[in-house]
């Protein structure tokens, strides 16, 4: 009862914001993402190995809210598996955490994948997901991979994630522009609907989740990354106009923007995204990659070139953390 998974963290390209219900962490609408490689979390769980649950995350053990969130997910597990063991859990990222680079994305994704495998639970990764979005909605597209779309639902059969084919898959180069901020993503979707800018979103988001299929279906590179950069844009009013009136750009964020948007008056194919964080995604191709981290770097921030990941996979009893 033992199993080691892998998972790639998202970018928000239509991204969720506010949930319907917290527990379940339904959101109020539609979302669609993309995985980044090699970026990516690591996570063996093992059932009947202790006396209690344990939880480590990178080295530390997790406890208050952090394991709460993985104890929604361990006990979907057991309900599903009829089993009651305590289970052990480790999780090691190969990446940056807690900055606006999706590490509860591929974190729940890779704890559900293990999880469902420790437990001899034969799922699609459709299933799995909606096990992983119990601990965050944005781990669903996480397990499903590459560009993925979370549908709405009020329950599992509806509120669960498929992988979207497109061949922007092979062309897409991510830079990550590194701005290290210490961010609150639950308290940003707990407010979310209690801003004035809500309803607006929420008018907007259905057109949007179409426009950005249609474009990821023809491979349209411009006008899916146009549609992600002006998602950002609107992610950001809400959450600025909510309760707590919450910044999360800081100044070399901005540095980026501009950057990014000097680069496109030049004739380069580059847009720039962000979730809930400080950090930038910018988005461009392969053959303009080196050009535009460059000119990220000048920015005065750290960078690093990701591509489009796959979806969570179980790995060799080899690669166990423990």
């Amino acid at each position: 009862m033992k199993a080691t998974a892998t998972a790639h963290p998202i970018q928000g390209l239509v991204k969720y914001h506010g949930m319907r219900d917290p527990e379940l962490r339904l959101p109020y609408h539609d979302s669609i993402s993309v995985c980044t490689a090699p970026s990516r979390t690591t996570t063996t769980a093992e059932f009947g190995a202790t006396d209690e649950d344990v939880y480590v995350v990178d080295g530390d053990p997790i406890e208050g809210r952090g394991a709460e969130r993985i104890d929604a997910v361990v006990d979907e597990v057991r309900k599903r598996a009829g089993i009651d063991a305590p289970v052990r859990l480790e999780s090691e990222n190969s990446f940056q955490s807690n900055v606006g680079f999706g590490s509860s994305s591929s974190g729940f994704a890779a704890a559900a994948m293990a999880l469902c495998a420790a437990a001899d639970l034969d799922l699609s990764r459709p299933e799995v997901s909606t096990v992983a979005r119990r601990g965050s909605s944005s781990a669903a597209r996480a397990v499903t991979g590459a560009f993925s779309h979370l549908y709405a639902g009020l329950n599992d059969d509806d509120c669960r994630s498929e992988r979207i084919e497109t061949d922007l898959e092979n062309d897409l180069r991510i830079v990550a522009a590194l701005v290290p901020s210490y961010k609150e993503t639950e308290q940003a979707h707990a407010e979310a609907a209690d801003s004035h800018m809500f309803q607006a979103r929420m008018a907007h988001i259905h057109g949007q989740i179409a426009e950005m299929r249609d474009a990821l279906r023809s491979a349209d590179f411009e006008r899916t990354f146009e549609l992600a950069e002006h998602d950002s844009l609107s992610l950001a009013a809400t959450t600025m106009t909510g309760p707590a009136g919450w910044v999360y750009w800081q100044p070399r964020t901005i540095a980026v923007f501009n950057a990014v948007r000097a680069l496109r008056t030049e004739g380069v194919p580059v847009y720039f995204s962000t979730d809930t964080g400080a950090s930038v995604y910018v988005n461009t191709t392969a053959d303009h990659v080196d050009r535009v981290e460059s000119a990220v770097a000048d920015c005065g921030v750290e960078t690093a070139v990701w591509e489009v990941g796959g979806p969570a996979e179980i790995r060799p009893a080899s690669e166990a953390l423990f």
